[in-house]
C-alpha cells in the first residue's frame, strides 16, 4: 500500500505544480471586460484609416486621411440584437450595441458596446474619460486603377447620402448613394440577419464615356490598442482564415511589424479562394468575410502615428465598361462568439471555419466536443451548472475503465501486502534486493503499481479543456446555477469572511491582500471532498509523504478558490463521483475503504484519545 500511496502522492503534486503554474504565470489579474457600453459623448478625432493602395500593384504611402466633422445624419440600426447607426460619413458601421449581452449582472448595467465612432454625437451621450475613448468601426471603400483620379472614388472620408431605406432591420436593407460628378454612381447597400452578420454590396454605375476600373475594399479599424483580458491562454487580437490556415496576431506584434514598401508597418496575405480576417476580443469580434470561393488580400496594419490598428480586404481590380454596372458582395460580422451563430454561418453563407474564431486553445481536440457535449446537455437540463455536473457524470463514465483497472489493482495491492512485508523482513536494509523482489511480485501477480495514478493524470488534460470551455465561451458568461452563484465563468463571490453574507459587510475585493484568504463556500466543499477522497487509504507512513498528503487538499482548496466557480464545481462531481466510484469497486473485490478508520487514525493523537 505504501507504493500505492506514493504513486498518488506523485499523480497529486503533479497536478498540483501544473495548476500553480498556470494560476501564477498564465493567468493574471483580468483588466475591464472589453468595449464599454456607456453612451458617447460628442467630440471629434481627426485620425481616419489609411486608404488602402491608389494602384493596381501597390499601395501608396500611407498618409493618414485629413479628418472631418461626422454629420448629424445618421440610419439606425435596430434588431433583437443590435442597436446602433450607421454613418453617412464613410457610409461606415460604428455605432453598435449588443442588446442580448449587458456588461455586467446589475440591474442597471448598460448593454456591451462593440463599436464607436471617431465623432460621436449620440443622443443621451456620457463619457467619464474621453482620453480613454477608442474609436472602433467598419468602413468600405473603392481603390482607384490606373488613370483614375483619387477623388472619383469613394474613401472613408466620403459624405454620402441615403436613397432607400430608413432603418437597417432583419428584412429591411438601406442603400446608400454618392455621385462623383464625372459619370459614375456608387451604391452601398447594407442588409442584416437576426444576428451579426451584415451582407455589404458595393456597386458602380458607370454612366460615363469611357471604361472605369477600380477595386473595393474593406477596413476595420481600432483607434488606440483596448483593454484586454492579458491572458496568456487567451488571444485577443487579429484572427482570421487564410486558404484552411488559422491566423492570429496580438496588438503587441501588430505594432511590431516590419514596414513593407509602400504599405508601412504591414503584413500581407494572399488568399485564393476562401478566407476572412478581422479583430477578436475575449468574446466578441468583427470581422471582414468575402464571399466563399472570393480571392482577396487580407492585410493586418498599424499606423505608428495615429496609433491606428487595421485589417483589410482588397478585392481584384474591376473594368465597369460604359453603361454598365458592377456590384461586389462581401459579409460583415460584428457581434458575440455565440457557437451557434458562428457554425450556422459557417454552414449558409460558407464562411469557412468560422467556430475557429473562438480559441479553443492547444488541447482544441478535447475542447470543442467538451464544448459540444455541455452545450447539448444545457440544451436539455436547461442550467448550465446542473449541464457542468451532468457533463462531470459523462466524462467520468467514459474513462471509468481505466478506473475500475485502477480500483481493481488497488485491492489487489492490498491482497499482496502480507507478501510485500515477507519481502522487507528478508530483504532488511538491501533496497535495491527489496525492489528488485518486489517487481518481479508484481509481475507475477499482474499487479501495475502505478495504476492508481492513471486516473489523476487523465484529469490534467480533461481539468484544462474544461478551464478554457469555461473561461472562453460566451455561453458560460454570466450563466447562474443555483442560490448566490449567478455567473459560473466567475470566482464564487461568497467568503468566509463575512460568513457567505450574514455579516453586514461585504467580502475584501479581488486582488487585496485579504481576498487569498477570503475563501469562497465551494472552494471550502472542494477541500473536504479531496480530503474524503484521500482518506479513502490508510496515511503513508513516511512521515515526509504523510504531510505531504495532509496539506495537499487545503493547498489546492486556496489555489483553485480563486478560478471559475463552473470549474470548480467540475472538480467537486469529480471528486464525490471518484469516492463512490473507488469505495464500490474496492468493497465489491473484498477489500472495502475502512473510511472511518482512516479519518480516525489520521486526527492527533489526543483528539484520539478525547474522543474515546
Amino acid at each position: 500500500m505504501e507504493d500505492n500511496n506514493r504513486n498518488l502522492i506523485l499523480a497529486t503534486v503533479l497536478s498540483f505544480l501544473v495548476i500553480l503554474v498556470w494560476y501564477t504565470v498564465f493567468a493574471p489579474e483580468p483588466v475591464s471586460d472589453q468595449p464599454s457600453g456607456q453612451p458617447l459623448t460628442e467630440q471629434t478625432i481627426t485620425d481616419q484609416p489609411l486608404a488602402p493602395a491608389a494602384t493596381e500593384t501597390a499601395p501608396t504611402d500611407l498618409a493618414v486621411a485629413p479628418g472631418a466633422a461626422d454629420p448629424v445624419a445618421r440610419v439606425p440600426i435596430a434588431s433583437e440584437a443590435l442597436a446602433g447607426s450607421v454613418s453617412l460619413l464613410g457610409g461606415r458601421i460604428d455605432d453598435l450595441l449588443l442588446t442580448r449581452y449587458e456588461e455586467t449582472l446589475d440591474e442597471n448595467s448598460p448593454d456591451v458596446r462593440l463599436l464607436s465612432p471617431s465623432s460621436a454625437t449620440a443622443d443621451d451621450t456620457v463619457v467619464t474619460d474621453p482620453a480613454a475613448y477608442k474609436p472602433y468601426y467598419a468602413v468600405y471603400g473603392w481603390t482607384p486603377g490606373a488613370g483614375v483620379d483619387p477623388s472619383a472614388v469613394p474613401g472613408p472620408g466620403t459624405v454620402w447620402s441615403l436613397e432607400s431605406g430608413d432603418t437597417l432591420s432583419p428584412g429591411q436593407p438601406v442603400t446608400l448613394a454618392w455621385d462623383n460628378g464625372a459619370g459614375q454612381v456608387f451604391r452601398r447597400t447594407f442588409q442584416l440577419d437576426e444576428n451579426y452578420l451584415f451582407t455589404v454590396s458595393q456597386s458602380i454605375e458607370n454612366n460615363g464615356d469611357a471604361a472605369f476600373t477600380a477595386a473595393p475594399y474593406g477596413i476595420i479599424a481600432r483607434h488606440g490598442r483596448p483593454n484586454t483580458q492579458n491572458y496568456f491562454v487567451l488571444h485577443e487580437g487579429v484572427v482570421g482564415m487564410q486558404d484552411g490556415t488559422l491566423l492570429e496576431m496580438d496588438y503587441g506584434d501588430i505594432a511590431e511589424l516590419e514596414p513593407v514598401a509602400r504599405e508601412g508597418r504591414a503584413e500581407v496575405y494572399e488568399v485564393s479562394g476562401n478566407g476572412w480576417i478581422g479583430f477578436t476580443d475575449k468574446y466578441w469580434m468583427t470581422s471582414l468575410a468575402p464571399a466563399p470561393g472570393q480571392a482577396f488580400t487580407a492585410v493586418v496594419k498599424y499606423a505608428d502615428g495615429a496609433d491606428i490598428y487595421q485589417t483589410e480586404a482588397r478585392f481584384p481590380m474591376q473594368t465597369v465598361q460604359p453603361g454598365t454596372q458592377l456590384t461586389a458582395d462581401s459579409y460583415l460580422f460584428a457581434g458575440a462568439k455565440v457557437w451557434e451563430v458562428l457554425d450556422g454561418y459557417a454552414e449558409a453563407p460558407g464562411i469557412e471555419r468560422f467556430v475557429d474564431a473562438i480559441d479553443w486553445g492547444w488541447f482544441y481536440f478535447l475542447t470543442k466536443p467538451i464544448f459540444r457535449l455541455l452545450h447539448w446537455l444545457h440544451g436539455i437540463i436547461g442550467n448550465m451548472g446542473w449541464a457542468i455536473i451532468a457533463l462531470t457524470f459523462v466524462l467520468k463514465t467514459l474513462v471509468f475503465p481505466l478506473a475500475r483497472k485502477s480500483y481493481i489493482s488497488m485491492a489487489k495491492m492490498k491482497e499482496l501486502q502480507p507478501q510485500m512485508e515477507e519481502i522487507k523482513n528478508r530483504t532488511g536494509d538491501d533496497r535495491m534486493k527489496f525492489q528488485k523482489e518486489v517487481m518481479s511480485l508484481y509481475k507475477r501477480e499482474k499487479v501495475n503499481p502505478a495504476a492508481g495514478c492513471l486516473p489523476i493524470l487523465l484529469q490534467i488534460p480533461i481539468f484544462f479543456s474544461l478551464y478554457k470551455v469555461i473561461f472562453v465561451t460566451i455561453e458560460l458568461r454570466h450563466a447562474p446555477w443555483i442560490g448566490w452563484i449567478h455567473d459560473l465563468s466567475a470566482p464564487d463571490p461568497s467568503s468566509l469572511l463575512n460568513l457567505f453574507g450574514l455579516l453586514p459587510f461585504a467580502a475584501p475585493a479581488q486582488g487585496t491582500l485579504l481576498h487569498s484568504l477570503s475563501l469562497p463556500a465551494l472552494a471550502i466543499v472542494l477541500g473536504i471532498s479531496m480530503w474524503m477522497q484521500q482518506r479513502l487509504n490508510p496515511a503513508p507512513t513516511d512521515p515526509a509523504q504523510k504531510m505531504i498528503f495532509a496539506w495537499m487538499p487545503w493547498i489546492f482548496m486556496f489555489m483553485l478558490g480563486g478560478f471559475a466557480s463552473g470549474l470548480v464545481l467540475y472538480w467537486i462531481t469529480n471528486n464525490v463521483i471518484t469516492i463512490i466510484q473507488q469505495y464500490t469497486i474496492m468493497s465489491m473485490h473484498g477489500h472495502r475503504p475502512d473510511l472511518f478508520g482512516n479519518i480516525k487514525s489520521s486526527l492527533p493523537a489526543r483528539r484520539r484519545e478525547g474522543g474515546k
